[in-house]
Parts: C-alpha cells; structure tokens; sequence
C-alpha cells in the first residue's frame, strides 16, 4: 500500500537548474573577481555531480588547471557556494521559476488522501523553503513531514544516504513509498535506497539513462496538458495521479 510520497527538488518540483541555479553560480564567480562562466552546455555536465559546492570542486579539478587556488580552498568553495545561494532565492523571490506541470495537483490530491510528503534533495535547506514559499505559499512548508535537504548527509546522491535519511524519519520502508526524480544520478540513489522512483526528465537529463525507474515522463502532466511516456506503462493516463500510482505500486 502507498503510504508516501518523496520529491528530489531541483529539476522535479521546477526547473530550477539552468535559468536559477546556473545563473547565481555565475553571478557568485562575477563577485569574487573569477573569470569563470558556466554555459548551459557546461552545467548540463557538471549536473552529473550532485551538490553545490561539489560542483564547484569538480570544475576546479577539470577546468582550471592554471588557476591559483587559495590556501583554504575549502574555506573559498564555501563562501563562493553561500553568495550563489544567496542569489538563487534571490532569483526566486522573482517569482519566475514556477513549478513543473502537474506537481501542485499532485500534491494537493496526496494530501487529501492522507498520503505523507517528504522531500529528499542536495539542495541546500533554504533555497528549498524558499522555492516552496513563492510557489505554494509558506503554509506548504507544513505539508511535509520530513525535508531531507543539503549536507544533512555526508555522501550525495547517487549515495541513497538521503533517501536513507528520510525513510528513517518518517519511519517507513522503502516499499512505503514512490520517489520522484529528475536525473540518472537521482534515480540511482533512489533505486539503492530501496525505493520505486518515478523520473520526469527535463531538458539536462532527457538523454540518461535510468535503470530501476517505474515510468520515464517527460511531466506529470495535467488535465488537457497530457505527458508523454519515454519508458514505462501509464495505461492511458494523461497525467499523473494517484490512482495510477497505486496501479504501478
């Protein structure tokens, strides 16, 4: 029996990469004097490392060979990562990122039935509130028992430690429990935590592959705004609800 729903954020709750994530970045490199830029094409690769300030290291690694690093590299990755976040809700609290179709339906359908929410995501802790409070209000913080959410964990997806984490505090089994994801890397986590992963693709991650998943969307879909399946069954459904999560659990 379904008993939970759990969401990856960035790139499943809103396309939140290439147009707020990536352009903070940059705007955070612009600040601290770096003549670095990150292309869609070249986020779109780094996007198979999982966590910010992660991500700030890989490029380093592999795109900055000449580069003099300070003496507290860590120390700088980090500050680098707070003033990207800081205009990440920035760009949010614009009010141009709106969520992807279908999740606010979805949503509001698992609450109404009793269905328990849970977000497990590499996103820093704030940047996820405020993506929930300029599109659902700051009531919908309350719809989530449990927000698993940044370094909460040490190892990142595809680590299942978040997903570990999450059912921990909801204290339910992994067969509880569909998981919604956007990515390869997210689908792997999901898949060894346990968990049945449901992925709706996006523009960065429409081309991975993912092993384990119980349907490849390119949405959830809505009434009149039907998706499309790339992998899997949805026996005619046009959009997703929980009737036809029940009937693929």
């Amino acid at each position: 029996m379904l008993h939970s729903l759990i969401f990856d954020v960035d790139g499943t709750l809103a396309d939140t990469e290439r147009d707020g994530h990536r352009v903070a970045f940059n705007r955070a490199f612009t600040d601290a004097g770096l003549d670095w830029r990150w292309s869609v094409e070249l986020y779109g690769q780094l996007l198979q490392v999982a966590g910010g300030k992660e991500r700030i290291s890989a490029y380093i690694q592999h795109h900055c060979s000449h580069w003099q690093p300070p003496q507290d590299l860590q120390g700088f990755i980090a500050d680098l990562h707070t003033a990207k976040n800081n205009y990440y809700q920035a760009l949010l609290a614009q009010g141009t990122i709106p969520l992807r179709p279908g999740v606010e339906r979805l949503l509001q359908e698992a609450r109404a039935e009793g269905i328990r929410l849970a977000i497990a995501t590499t996103s820093d802790l704030p940047n996820v509130v405020t993506l929930l409070e300029q599109t659902l209000g700051k009531a919908s913080l309350q719809w989530f028992e449990t927000i698993a959410a940044g370094d909460i964990v040490s190892a990142k997806k595809p680590a299942p430690d978040i997903y570990h984490y999450a059912l921990n505090q909801l204290g339910l089994e992994p067969t509880d429990c569909l998981v919604f994801e956007d990515s390869q890397v997210g689908c792997q986590a999901a898949c060894a935590a346990g968990c049945r992963p449901i992925i709706t693709v996006n523009d960065y991650t429409q081309t991975q592959a993912f092993a384990g998943a119980l349907l490849v969307i390119d949405s959830l879909g809505n009434p009149g705004q039907p998706l499309t399946v790339m992998a899997g069954q949805t026996e005619g459904a046009e959009y997703v609800d929980l009737a036809l999560l029940q009937s693929l659990g």
